[in-house]
């Protein structure tokens, strides 16, 4: 497997995925590593604000929208761009190139956690509660490369981490990203 900076928390609704992603920002960032997040949903957001200028800007056809306040950058870049001979549009990049998007974004990075997307190709981590009560992902999943659970299901083959250890999940981690620290 080529070594990425990126590493995926995937699991089912409730299983803990975005408390997962926030202790591993703590520990990781404690360990001295700049590490940056993403959020991945199957949900349509709006993430800027419908009215706005920056909004207006892109309705008017802009490619790309920045906003640029003293406290934060923002980037948004709709996944449809390119217009279609027929007056609908194509997706103008998939799902691997938008992350590598943020890759180049987030190069002063480590490491870069997305929390969800069972799509992609890059290494994954499943958090998982026996109180979910479905069977986790990595069952059938075999491209999973670790169950990160208190409850250890049996028909699991994949690597296993206690949840509770933190810091062997940031080591697991940082293996994945090929980061020593």
């Amino acid at each position: 497997m080529t070594q990425s900076r990126r590493v995926h928390i995937v699991g089912r609704k409730n299983s803990g995925k975005t408390t997962l992603v926030c202790d591993l920002v703590t520990e990781l960032t404690r360990r001295g590593l700049k590490v940056a997040t993403v959020k991945h949903t199957h949900h349509h957001h709006e993430l800027d604000t419908p009215g706005k200028d920056s909004h207006r800007h892109r309705e008017a056809g802009a490619a790309a929208v920045g906003i640029l306040s003293p406290q934060m950058t923002a980037l948004f870049i709709p996944a449809i761009r390119e217009p279609n001979g027929d007056g609908s549009s194509v997706a103008a990049v998939d799902r691997e190139q938008r992350y590598s998007r943020f890759e180049a974004q987030f190069a002063d990075c480590d490491v870069i956690l997305v929390e969800g997307d069972l799509q992609t190709t890059a290494p994954r981590l499943e958090v998982w509660r026996m109180a979910v009560a479905e069977h986790p992902y990595a069952a059938e999943d075999r491209l999973i490369s670790a169950l990160i659970s208190n409850d250890v299901p049996a028909e699991v083959t994949c690597n296993r981490i206690v949840r509770s250890d933190i810091q062997a999940i940031a080591d697991f981690v940082l293996t994945l990203c090929g980061t020593k620290r």
